[in-house]
């Protein structure tokens, strides 16, 4: 079952990336036909950078190298193009469809094609560079909060929460250093991460040996993680000795006393029974049921779906991720539509809700429409019987 599964998946990924491709080929061909060697070089070039991202991918879970890993990584950037492409013609179709009413357009000639296409590819070759720029500049949020739990000892607390590191081909060594001096850099109590801390298939992340920089990250009550949708991408059992080599105490339907009395609970992914994990997945009301509600509960959940069962459940904060807000505009419109909280902070009833846009990216390393993010928590108890 989970075989068919797949591959029916992945026959459907496929008939609508290659059905993208063949709708920007063809107007692409009708803009450098302008002459047989720009028709050829076009064609070549075209499928060829088409290809990469499924090599890519399969070689990344075959027989990761630096080369497969270079074609992924030109796969991934065409991913950001084809979007852009696609939405540009997109919109050259509009403008098209009322010239045909109203007749404002000069003549179509093949020489205002292939000009019009070179400015197309300038446009959105910008755009994409753009994204990548973004995507590397990391922004630091703080959000100060009171929680009126109380406490033992110091009753402010500092905790740093990244999400969707995505640590494999893409999201290298300088990547996992540059979240270590941030996270270093703000001297926290807590570190809380909250999925996705690999890619999907572990062995690239073996390969370039990540991971030996996050036992660098200094934290007074030490770094908690939960698994996210991608650490059962890539297998859940792979995954699991790598986090455990690095030293990561990984929290999957469980819960930690902190030495001053604040409780975490750490959800295992909603994905877990899609890709074959026996053990059922917990519901946060049986997940409760030992906690003690009169101190400071946090609940890292990296998918932000029901809302609504944190808030019954008197959760002080709930961390997610997961969402990255779409990562490429206009894909924030659908995140919006599937998340009551696609990016950035609410609160309903006593509960704290925030979901972060995330440190790294999946796919092209490609940011539109939002940033990256390391989050802070300044947090103040009260005990609310002074």
């Amino acid at each position: 079952m989970r075989v068919t599964s797949f591959l029916i998946f992945f026959g459907v990924a496929l008939l609508i990336y290659f059905s993208f491709n063949f709708f920007i080929y063809t107007r692409g061909l009708q803009a450098f036909s302008v002459s047989p060697a720009w028709r050829r070089g076009y064609m070549i070039v075209f499928w060829g950078v088409v290809s990469c991202f499924v090599i890519g991918e399969v070689l990344e879970h075959t027989r990761s190298s630096a080369m497969s890993e270079w074609i992924y990584r030109i796969g991934a950037f065409w991913l950001a193009f084809m979007l852009y492409f696609a939405l540009t013609l997109l919109l050259f179709d509009i403008i098209r469809l009322f010239n045909h009413f109203f007749h404002f357009l000069p003549e179509m000639t093949q020489t205002f094609r292939f000009r019009l296409g070179l400015a197309t590819v300038g446009f959105v070759s910008l755009l994409v560079v753009a994204g990548h720029i973004n995507a590397l500049n990391t922004r630091i949020r703080e959000i100060s909060l009171t929680i009126p739990k109380k406490v033992s000892g110091n009753q402010q607390m500092k905790i740093v929460m990244a999400s969707d590191i995505h640590l494999g081909a893409l999201i290298g060594e300088n990547r996992e250093e540059k979240l270590v001096r941030i996270i270093n850099n703000q001297k926290p109590d807590l570190v809380l991460l909250c999925g996705d801390l690999v890619d999907g298939d572990i062995a690239s992340v073996l390969r370039k040996n990540l991971g030996k920089h996050l036992q660098e990250i200094k934290s007074v009550m030490g770094v908690y993680a939960i698994p996210g949708n991608h650490e059962y991408i890539g297998g859940i059992q792979k995954t699991l000795p790598y986090l455990r080599g690095v030293k990561i105490k990984l929290l999957r339907d469980s819960t930690m006393v902190l030495p001053n009395g604040v409780q975490i609970v750490g959800r295992d992914d909603r994905d877990n029974r899609q890709m074959g994990e026996e053990n059922r997945r917990r519901t946060l009301k049986e997940l409760m049921a030992g906690v003690d509600k009169n101190s400071p509960v946090i609940v890292m959940n990296h998918q932000p779906f029901n809302l609504d069962e944190a808030v019954v459940e008197d959760v002080d904060l709930h961390l997610s991720g997961h969402t990255h807000h779409g990562q490429l505009w206009p894909l924030s419109y659908i995140t919006k539509a599937v998340f009551e909280l696609s990016w950035g902070f609410l609160k309903k009833g006593n509960t704290n809700f925030y979901v972060s846009s995330g440190f790294g990216s999946w796919g092209p390393p490609v940011r539109i429409g939002n940033t990256p993010e390391v989050v802070v928590f300044n947090l103040t108890f009260k005990d609310p019987t002074l």
